[in-house]
């Protein structure tokens, strides 16, 4: 288990700094989508490149910040419904849901993506629209974006059945995890009956 541990740790180590590297390509994106704002509106110039430039930019961050947000569990959950339930239900939903969803659907997607990219990238697939970008080095992010993503619903697993064994630690339990999150629902659900009988404005 130990070994495992160790792995799990390299591939958020990896994950964790393809994410944080990948992210600031949003503020790429920004000023290429600013510059083509003032071009066009000044020079009355366009150009498809820097319009498709932009998709690639956001597909870039969206499929490779994906691993990183799982490392971080920033992914989607109904809060208020997990945060009533208790740590070891948590952690089995977790688990299952790595196992049984989110493992099978990165292989999947890996083996239904990698023909389509390799396909585009022999073509040398470029875009239908006038003037615009090569579609293969898009098309190539797809398997990329989940073989890192593959890999780091490995190291989810592989921590969630440590933490449930006692091997080691949950890092999102405690003063930054559920327990902030349970109290914050607390606190929302016992205001709202109050908020609901104060009275409107005067009329």
């Amino acid at each position: 288990m130990n070994v495992l541990i160790a792995l799990s740790r390299a591939i958020d180590a990896v994950n964790a700094r393809v994410g944080k590297s990948v992210s600031w390509l949003i503020v790429v994106a920004v000023l290429v989508s600013a510059i083509n704002a003032v071009v066009r509106k000044v020079f009355d110039a366009s150009s498809n490149s820097w319009l498709e430039l932009q998709w690639v930019l956001f597909a870039v961050v969206f499929l490779c910040c994906a691993p990183w947000t799982l490392i971080d569990n920033e992914h989607i959950r109904i809060d208020i419904v997990s945060s009533r339930l208790s740590r070891r239900v948590r952690n089995s939903i977790d688990l299952l849901g790595g196992v049984f969803f989110l493992l099978p659907f990165t292989i999947v997607m890996l083996v239904t993506s990698w023909p389509f990219a390799l396909n585009s990238y022999s073509i040398n697939e470029q875009s239908l629209n006038a003037g615009g970008l090569p579609q293969w080095p898009a098309k190539m992010l797809v398997p990329i974006g989940f073989f890192l993503l593959f890999v780091q619903a490995i190291s989810e697993i592989i921590k969630r059945v440590a933490i449930m064994t006692g091997r080691m630690e949950d890092p999102h339990e405690g003063a930054g995890g559920h327990a902030v999150l349970a109290a914050e629902v607390d606190r929302l659900l016992a205001d709202a009956p109050r908020i609901d009988s104060e009275p409107g404005p005067s009329r």
